[in-house]
């Protein structure tokens, strides 16, 4: 477990020490052999896969990130409600000290409902774990990369398999991906949340997917808090996702979370723009991050950023030096890259029409919102928000948008958009506190490589630090600073 979080160490340090005090089935009686019926827990076509997902709801009564999350006095009940919303596929974590679980509740889950695949969760470490778990009712059993060496996690694999029960294989790194690769489960899951700080990162799931090389299914693991997320995860190509606090809280979302899932055609028109940004980029390195070259206002500047291998431009569509038109914007919808639209808006406008059309003809993948817009506005278009923080404090406002990805920028009273400047560090380390980070603002060919360095972001954009000009890229900056920003060689 060398290199694991301490608090994933933790928790499978003290998880070890019951087991050797209680023993693996923690102290409960269980039959020699499995006496309970056991159901698939991969679904049988892609048919399925796409039709109705691998939806998965979890059994929780607390967490180390959140504390006491539901009292839940009877998991089989728990468990029922959300079979009456549409779930085919239970988790039950079995964790006993800081998840409040046990094995007695997924045997009662399972006893109560055979026809439903049950999934244990838990921190598992040995053959006997999987072993334990298959006689307690388990139909499948979460292996987790990052707590495991090659062997054990291999050993553990093959004896999943060998008895009958799906392994669902989680990992949180491209390092996981690789200790995991011998084996090319067929199902893996992506934690949301980010080990290091405990918090959910929405993008983390996609940014690490993308070095999975063989075929598979692949589920998003926490973050579901909403119908939106689930539209969210199902645009960004994912084969099903986990949720956990927000049922065990709410059954009644259950219901909702379902019926979003099947919205396929809502879920791509707003999400799946993200999964084209993540499959479609050429990733040079573990720290790589997404390159944006923004305020592009002739063919000619948005071919140099193609060819030096940006992953998104952006066309200014609001007051600016910079501004350009939908009608320039059709003229480049030809070019293999991302495209963007900034936009600053009031509270109660309404998105202008041709705008709109660009959006609904996917000549633009994607609006960035620079001004109040409400939730509603970005939960109505496929969008991310960009923020302008001129304090540390002004981090705080990052914890409540509703966008997947946020764009942090300097900020300017004379300036509603891009401003150019640059951010002060105390204001990037609170930033870096509540999100992953997009960083815009004084970035040039000369600094971006320190700043990928440093702060590890998520993306990287500029303007007027390839300008040759307000409006014309100097085409050579263009290339330097995508090479930097990737650590390339220019």
């Amino acid at each position: 477990m060398r290199g694991t979080p301490d608090i994933l160490v933790e928790i499978a340090e003290n998880r070890a020490a019951r087991v050797r005090k209680n023993g693996a089935a923690q102290g409960l009686t269980l039959p020699a052999k499995r006496s309970l019926p056991m159901v698939s827990f991969g679904a049988a076509t892609k048919a399925d896969v796409h039709n109705h997902g691998i939806l998965i709801a979890e059994v929780k009564r607390k967490s180390p990130s959140k504390g006491d999350i539901a009292a839940i006095p009877d998991p089989a009940v728990q468990a029922g409600l959300y079979k009456d919303a549409g779930f085919r596929r239970i988790s039950v974590l079995t964790e006993e000290a800081r998840f409040g679980g046990s094995l007695a509740d997924l045997t009662a889950v399972k006893t109560a409902h055979p026809e439903l695949a049950v999934l244990r969760k838990d921190f598992l470490l040995t053959v006997e774990d999987v072993e334990v778990s298959c006689r307690a009712g388990a139909d499948a059993v979460l292996l987790i990369a990052t707590l495991l060496d090659e062997e054990t996690l291999s050993a553990m694999y093959r004896r999943t398999l060998d008895i009958g029960l799906t392994p669902l294989v989680e990992v949180h790194s491209r390092s996981d991906i690789d200790k995991v690769r011998p084996l090319a489960p067929g199902l893996v899951g992506i934690n949301s949340r980010d080990l290091r700080r405990f918090r959910v990162e929405p993008l983390l799931p996609l940014e690490t997917r993308r070095y999975i090389d063989w075929p598979c299914e692949v589920i998003y693991e926490s973050g579901i808090s909403n119908p939106d997320d689930a539209l969210f995860v199902r645009g960004a190509g994912f084969s099903g996702f986990l949720v956990g606090e927000a049922v065990a809280r709410d059954p009644n979302l259950a219901a909702s979370l379902v019926c979003a899932w099947k919205d396929e055609e809502n879920a791509e028109f707003l999400y799946g723009a993200w999964r084209r940004l993540y499959s479609g980029t050429s990733f040079d390195s573990s720290d790589a991050p997404l390159v944006k070259i923004c305020g592009i206002t002739n063919r000619g500047d948005a071919e140099a950023a193609v060819d030096a291998g940006a992953d998104m431009i952006g066309f200014i569509l609001a007051d600016s030096p910079r501004r350009t038109t939908p009608e320039f914007i059709r003229e480049c919808a030809d070019l293999p890259v991302m495209k963007t639209g900034v936009v600053v808006m009031s509270s109660q406008e309404e998105l202008p029409a041709d705008i709109r059309a660009l959006l609904e003809e996917g000549i633009l993948d994607f609006l960035q919102f620079h001004g109040e817009e409400s939730q509603e506005m970005l939960r109505t278009w496929p969008s991310f928000k960009a923020v302008g923080l001129k304090s540390p404090g002004d981090a705080a406002k990052l914890e409540f948008i509703g966008s997947p990805a946020v764009l942090v920028d300097g900020f300017s009273p004379d300036a509603a958009g891009g401003t150019g400047k640059r951010l002060d560090v105390r204001i990037l380390t609170a930033a870096a506190e509540k999100r992953r980070l997009w960083i815009a603002g004084g970035l040039n060919p000369e600094n971006v490589r320190g700043i990928v360095e440093e702060w590890k972001p998520g993306l990287v954009d500029v303007s007027s630090g390839v300008e040759s000009s307000k409006g014309i890229k100097d085409r050579d900056a263009v290339r330097r600073f995508v090479s930097a920003a990737k650590g390339r060689n220019a």
